[in-house]
């Protein structure tokens, strides 16, 4: 599989280590061209791959999950590397992508067209066929998962991809997709484009060819995307992030909440969209509630992801994380709350020459500061108290966003109550985070359009072609 530009020159693209700064690897600027290359080639691909039986389809669907499996350790230490999180965390994408793969093989052929008899109008019969070239515009926070959500319902259909990972984190995109190759993909149906967004992004997105186009990323990039795409009518799914409230009850099991908070919070280092990003407890147990967060983050380790027992690495780039202590410092200057624990952008020493930022506890924040608005993409648990679940499920809504919400109680109408009320794609209830490949995944409102995994993820890749039969 050939992955990127051509032979030609190209300006290259500096991998770095969020850790430290050092260059760990380089990738081609690709230009207009080399988008145009890959998307004509893919187009040629889909011919063959689209009539390829499904049960072929899924055993190289299969026989990669199982060669990514085999290469996990490599594989994580590589991501580790290059976006900055956890080995333990690295280990657990890998996985994931592995496991997004068996799950769309297992399903791939399960899709069958639909038949009925009229006596008006004969034989009526939906068959489903793939779209042609597709292409995915992915983020650095979850490179191999994401890949994985975009790569697998596509090619479990008979479409083909041309897919273009951040320029920040593209390395293990670029190797997992060798994975594919030596497992008997055919060359051209997957092609991994590297570059800036404002030239390949721009030229997936308007290309003509491209029949539909998935994006992850922020609000207004998604805009964007979306404005390109359009005179072309291509389908567009957008996943735009989010600012997921977390609303913890009187009744909650306080330890199981507080742990929930902490690690749906700080994992990845706070940049997940579907993090929790917003924390709401009521007013009799919130004490005890920020006394036990505060708590399970002082033992925190804070390092390198690669090494040992470290629970948060740094923010991917000094931009995201310089970002973040402006909101921080904005939030306690404007007197809308105060810090409880962190807030500062390292505890000196070898942190000093990476990206990091101490996980950072806010309390007594009000509803309306844009800490609880916005969505901030990093270790920042902003903390505030409710009365009644009334208030707790207004101050939830009061978002553009609208991708996750989380529950935590025990009393039935409460649950009944919340997932009915709140305006979120997903609901937790005593949990977050946690999101298997078999249900579908998306939000509301600015947090975007469509869904991604479960089976429907599959129709999303399908025409219909509707044929009626004068017998």
């Amino acid at each position: 599989m050939k992955i990127g530009p051509g032979d030609e020159p190209h300006e290259q693209i500096s991998v770095l280590n969020p850790a430290d700064g050092s260059i760990i690897g380089e990738v081609p600027a690709g230009t207009r061209q080399d988008a145009d290359n890959a998307v004509l080639l893919a187009r040629e691909a889909f011919s063959s791959w689209s009539r390829t039986d499904a049960t072929n389809r899924s055993k190289i669907l299969f026989t990669s999950a199982e060669r990514v499996r085999a290469d996990q350790k490599e594989l994580a230490v590589l991501l580790t590397r290059e976006q900055g999180k956890p080995i333990r965390e690295s280990m657990n994408e890998i996985a994931g992508f592995a496991r997004v793969l068996e799950y769309y093989a297992s399903i791939s052929g399960s899709l069958p067209g639909d038949y009925g008899k009229s006596s008006s109008y004969g034989h009526m019969v939906v068959a489903r066929q793939p779209l042609g070239v597709c292409a995915a515009i992915i983020p650095w926070n979850m490179p191999a998962l994401i890949m994985a959500w975009k790569i697998g319902p596509v090619l479990a259909t008979g479409n083909t991809m041309v897919l273009k990972p951040s320029k920040t984190a593209p390395l293990t995109c670029i190797a997992l997709a060798g994975h594919l190759s030596a497992s008997g993909l055919p060359e051209d149906v997957l092609k991994i484009v590297t570059g800036t967004g404002e030239v390949i992004g721009k030229s997936l997105a308007t290309h003509p060819d491209i029949r539909s186009l998935s994006f992850t990323g922020s609000v207004d990039t998604g805009i964007r995307v979306a404005s390109l795409a359009a005179p072309t009518l291509k389908k567009t799914i957008l996943e735009l992030g989010g600012s997921d409230a977390m609303i913890v009850c009187h009744d909650a099991d306080l330890k199981a909440a507080a742990k929930g908070a902490v690690s749906g919070r700080f994992f990845n280092c706070g940049q997940t969209c579907t993090a929790i990003k917003r924390v709401f407890v009521h007013e009799q147990i919130a004490g005890s509630f920020i006394n036990e967060i505060k708590e399970l983050t002082s033992r925190f380790k804070i390092g390198n992801g690669l090494e040992s027992g470290v629970d948060m690495g740094p923010l991917h780039t000094r931009r995201q994380r310089d970002l973040v202590h402006e909101i921080v410092r904005n939030t306690i200057d404007s007197d809308m709350g105060q810090v409880l624990t962190g807030g500062v952008l390292s505890d000196a020493g070898s942190l000093n020459s990476g990206n990091f930022y101490m996980p950072t506890i806010l309390t007594d924040v009000d509803p309306d500061a844009p800490v609880m608005k916005e969505e901030v993409f990093g270790p920042v648990l902003p903390v505030t108290t409710f009365s009644t679940l009334d208030e707790a499920i207004d101050h939830a809504n009061a978002t553009r966003f609208g991708l996750g919400s989380s529950v935590w109680t025990h009393d039935a109408r409460t649950i009944s109550r919340a997932i009915e009320e709140l305006n979120a794609g997903i609901i937790w209830v005593n949990q977050h985070l946690r999101i298997p490949p078999e249900v579908p995944f998306g939000g509301m409102k600015s947090s975007g359009i469509g869904r991604e995994n479960g089976r429907n993820a599959l129709l999303s890749y399908l025409e219909e072609k509707t044929i009626l039969i004068n017998p």
